[in-house]
């Protein structure tokens, strides 16, 4: 996911573009827009000719409509721009500089000891579940779980019946290949089971959420005396986050961060759409889960209107396997359980002291109630781009009508923006997070929501003012929440059962200590 790097040409369209803001900021904004538009496709075709995916070039007609829809930044209102100044000096360095790493650094090769998969037992057959991350979650689960029982994994079947109805396959969304080769000494992995066991009876099974070895040795391992072939029902949490054997935790890595990497079209156009957001500069990806199923899940309904919440009340209840179906929304956002709202977003940005000068990356899928949701946001940090913006209907013609395959590009973007703040943490948020820790502790800004809307709640009752208390109130909260080194949290303290192991920080998101180590010079130090 890393990408080519071209320094003087990037350089010279930095400048041109930090040139062309000021020219828009000036009130030239028609010249400004047609410069703008020649420097972007400029930095396209940089980009794509070093990809080593050649991605589908687009109609003259649709590159012509691209141009003309390509909008300037406008300026920020007079309100958006008061934390401005931390445009200058010693202010801006620290809104960009990656939290201190601490020489912490990936260790997940296998020690010495490790050995190459023996004969194996049988089949293993997975059903993924859920979104994206979910699965990429389960998958990484599930090859741990082949090493544990000796099984030779079957190429994991994506869900196709979940809120998305997305029908890709696993090589759509990833490189096959890489996947396979890249696992070679840990399980062994086929595209698809023998012809003879194709139709063979199978043991079809829910694996227990959260299990550690001792379940799959001695609950799912005798299963192979009656069947060649084990199903997995659902792939996500079906093993521990803490507790397992270090090499299972190291192998976890491996399959997470390396293994499972996007299919050769999707990192072409995601590298491509990363120096794109490059050529405006240091950027900021927001994870904006502000989408339909999410707030239909959550029953976050603040500043919807009645015909919205209703709406999203008929999907949660039409919704079967969504267990949950009243909720109370507000009792929901006190707790910090909903994600932060596009407006809510931009105070947060502004307080932390980005100018509205910051380019600003929508991971997302379709903001729910479009831009009469967005205005908020959009006037504060004009220089609002996602996928939509930065490719042309030709580019992402061959993913548009895939969620999934629609999230990776998000994704890529994502783990390679200057900072990642994610409105919601939810399985995207934690897998970018864990992904920019593993890459060097790159800056996340996690938000306390919980803590966030008490103070925009103020805002809004006029007992608080955006300005300068605000930014420091926020600041300070945030101030240990920017993605350094530290140990991955555990349950909390007085929940049992399986509430227990929900309240777990997620192996995937903080993989250390398991799979990151203390560089001490001239050795690797585990803590």
């Amino acid at each position: 996911m890393k990408l080519r790097r071209k320094g003087r040409p990037a350089g010279r369209r930095s400048s041109l573009r930090w040139w062309l803001l000021s020219l828009a900021g000036a009130g030239a904004v028609t010249a400004a827009a047609a410069l703008l538009a020649v420097a972007l496709h400029a930095s396209s075709a940089s980009a794509s000719s070093g990809a080593p995916y050649r991605l589908a070039k687009p109609r003259e007609s649709e590159e012509l409509r691209w141009e003309q829809e390509f909008a300037p930044p406008q300026l920020a209102s007079p309100q958006a721009r008061k934390l401005d100044g931390a445009n200058d000096g010693a202010a801006k360095k620290r809104l960009w500089l990656p939290a201190p790493s601490r020489r912490f650094v990936p260790c997940a090769t296998p020690s010495p000891e490790y050995r190459r998969p023996g004969a194996s037992r049988g089949y293993l057959l997975v059903h993924t579940n859920g979104g994206l991350n979910q699965m990429r979650a389960g998958i990484s689960d599930m090859v741990a779980v082949a090493r544990i029982l000796n099984a030779t994994l079957i190429i994991p079947e994506l869900d196709k019946k979940s809120f998305w109805l997305d029908t890709s396959n696993f090589s759509d969304v990833f490189d096959e290949e890489h996947f396979i080769r890249s696992l070679a000494n840990d399980v062994k992995v086929e595209k698809k089971l023998p012809k003879e066991l194709a139709k063979a009876p199978k043991s079809v099974r829910h694996f227990k959420s959260w299990s550690g070895v001792d379940y799959y040795q001695d609950e799912i391992s005798p299963l192979w005396e009656h069947r060649q072939v084990i199903r997995a029902a659902k792939s996500d949490s079906r093993l521990a986050n803490n507790l397992l054997p270090p090499e299972i935790q190291k192998l976890r890595c491996r399959a997470f961060f390396q293994a499972l990497r996007f299919a050769p079209p999707i990192e072409a156009l995601g590298n491509l759409l990363v120096e794109r957001m490059k050529s405006f500069g240091p950027y900021i990806a927001l994870h904006l889960r502000y989408e339909k199923d999410m707030l239909a899940f959550s029953g976050c309904t603040y500043g919807l209107s009645q015909t919205e919440s209703e709406e999203l009340s008929m999907i949660r209840q039409n919704t079967t396997y969504w267990k949950v179906k009243e909720i109370d929304p507000l009792e929901q956002r006190s707790h910090g359980h909903c994600p932060l709202t596009p407006k809510e977003v931009g105070i947060f940005l502004s307080a932390l002291g980005y100018p509205s000068s910051t380019p600003v990356y929508i991971a997302a899928g379709e903001i729910y109630g479009g831009e009469s949701h967005m205005v908020d946001l959009q006037s504060r940090f004009p220089i609002l781009m996602n996928k939509e913006k930065l490719a042309s209907a030709e580019e992402l013609r061959p993913f548009s009508q895939y969620a999934s395959q629609m999230a990776a590009l998000d994704y890529i973007v994502s783990v390679e923006s200057d900072v990642f703040i994610p409105s919601y943490s939810g399985n995207m948020a934690r897998a970018v997070a864990g992904h920019r820790r593993f890459h060097g502790h790159k800056k996340t800004v996690s938000p306390d929501r919980k803590a966030l809307v008490r103070l925009f709640d103020k805002v809004d009752s006029g007992l608080l003012d955006e300005g300068e208390r605000l930014s420091q109130r926020i600041t300070e909260i945030h101030r240990k929440r920017q993605g350094s080194p530290r140990k991955r949290k555990g349950p909390v303290s007085g929940t049992k059962g399986s509430d227990r192991f929900r309240s777990e920080e997620a192996f995937y998101e903080n993989p250390l200590p398991d799979c990151l180590c203390q560089s001490t010079g001239d050795s690797i130090v585990s803590i």
